[in-house]
């Protein structure tokens, strides 16, 4: 105690009573209250502030920067349609099979919605396409296959034909020709005037060389000369291939 006491001067005793206010405050300070906006961002750590530790509410739009919210920080069924702005959602920004048929509302995908092409035969079910689905003059030349071209009738006209009418004659024969470009695809022939002695002896396609290029008719009396005028009509039907 006599060795303390010869060390311990004013100025060493002043010294500690120094030192000891200055570390109450300290910690006195460390337990009081902070003031608003006494915590800057450079006072906090990495991870310091959590989820929990978030006011709700607190963080609004202008708070967060450019692309900081991005698809794997938002949580299943998090942004609903009213979060969506009209228009704010665009073709570039959805990705590819993201709106499958089962999104889309009855309706919602007319006609110019459609890209041009965007509906081919592998899209469209059996069946899909009835005659009431069709607008009028819709299916033309060009949109049918050539094979199926080959099988239809088009243009078509009738062309008839008639010997001369007299009862000089026994029998009597006519040809109507098809125009040029056309082919017959039938014909026929009658006899022409009041008789039921006459008869029909002929009624055929007539050929040149790879066409079909008209009908041929004959007829002649039987039994004995008709009293009365008659002739022979061929009429064929004819039509572009």
């Amino acid at each position: 105690m006599k060795q303390l006491s010869k060390h311990l001067t004013f100025a060493n005793a002043i010294s500690c009573i120094a030192l000891f206010v200055a570390l109450s405050g300290a910690a006195y300070a460390a337990t009081t209250t902070l003031g608003k906006k006494s915590v800057k961002t450079q006072n906090l750590a990495n991870g310091a502030v959590t989820t929990l530790k978030l006011k709700g509410g607190s963080v609004t739009t202008l708070k967060l920067r450019n692309g900081a919210v991005t698809g794997p920080k938002i949580g299943p069924g998090a942004v609903g349609s009213g979060a969506i702005a009209k228009g704010a959602i665009r073709s570039e920004q959805l990705g590819g099979g993201v709106v499958t048929s089962g999104k889309l509302k009855n309706g919602a995908v007319t006609g110019e919605k459609l890209a041009g092409s965007a509906v081919g035969t592998t899209q469209l079910a059996a069946n899909a396409v009835s005659n009431g689905k069709l607008q009028d003059g819709a299916v033309t030349g060009p949109k049918l296959a050539s094979s199926f071209l080959t099988q239809l009738v088009k243009s078509v006209s009738y062309v008839s034909k008639t010997s001369l009418s007299n009862t000089s004659e026994e029998s009597k024969s006519v040809t109507a020709e098809c125009p040029a470009g056309k082919q017959v695809t039938g014909g026929g022939a009658r006899i022409v005037g009041a008789t039921t002695k006459v008869a029909i002896t002929e009624s055929a396609t007539t050929v040149t060389g790879e066409r079909r290029t008209g009908w041929a008719a004959a007829a002649r009396d039987i039994l004995e000369a008709e009293a009365t005028n008659w002739a022979v009509e061929a009429v064929a039907i004819c039509a572009e291939y």
